[in-house]
């Protein structure tokens, strides 16, 4: 079994598929397509390719095991909309949750700001935000429609993607050898997206900060005036 020394230990693609199997990888991708914020799924669902390839954990057929990850991903991200649509602004505004915060919902609301409903596609392979990024469709009344089309598409690609890229790398020698550090990778190469958002935000904020003052001493006429406005005044 190959195991992720990242996170804990029962969100682990050795935890999970070793205890559960087949249903603990559709109920991990089905909840943190719609629910909750997990680690990348990322690296579970490379893992499920590679344990089909193998034939040891994961006995069913590759086309099955993809169909299933496809339909948990899609249901979970209509799960989410739902709970966007009718639940999301109370939802989020709970000062002292933990589990939906605020500042998820925000960086998810940029991001598809940004990019528009092929976010629901994109979101899919950025943790954290391919969790709230339904939610914020459901919350800004994303037509109905819509959402489905792009929802499969990401699903399709997300899911079956990635799982399909685990089956086929993992029948490589040297990728079967060299595991663990490969899963580590897709999961730091999976959070640079995250990173980079947060890092972004703050450089935003620190920006917006240092202007607030100008614009509160230029209000007040204390900030400094152009050529055209000191000769005005001398003249008085």
């Amino acid at each position: 079994m190959y195991t992720l020394a990242l996170g804990p230990e029962w969100l682990s693609p050795d935890y999970l598929i070793s205890h559960f199997g087949l249903i603990g990888i559709l109920v991990i991708v089905f909840a943190e397509s719609g629910l909750f914020a997990f680690l990348p799924g990322d690296s579970l669902l490379f893992t499920a390719g590679l344990l089909v390839a193998d034939g040891q954990y994961i006995k069913q057929p590759l086309w099955l095991v993809c169909t299933l990850i496809v339909a948990a991903a899609i249901i979970g991200d209509q799960v989410g909309y739902m709970i966007g649509k009718f639940f999301g602004p109370k939802l989020f505004n709970r000062p002292n949750s933990k589990l939906f915060k605020r500042e998820n919902l925000d960086k998810a609301h940029e991001f598809m700001d940004r990019h528009g409903p092929k976010a629901i596609v994109l979101a899919r392979f950025v943790p954290i935000i391919r969790t709230f990024a339904p939610m914020v469709a459901g919350a800004g009344s994303m037509k109905y429609r819509t959402f489905l089309t792009y929802n499969i598409i990401g699903g399709i690609g997300w899911g079956a993607g990635v799982t399909v890229a685990g089956y086929w790398l993992g029948q490589i020698e040297f990728i079967k050898t060299n595991v663990e550090p490969i899963l580590v990778g897709i999961v730091l190469i999976s959070v640079i997206p995250v990173i980079f958002e947060v890092l972004k935000a703050r450089k935003e904020n620190k920006a917006n900060a240092g202007q607030a003052p100008d614009a509160v001493a230029a209000a007040d006429g204390t900030g400094p005036q152009s050529p055209g406005q000191r000769g005005r005044h001398a003249k008085r």
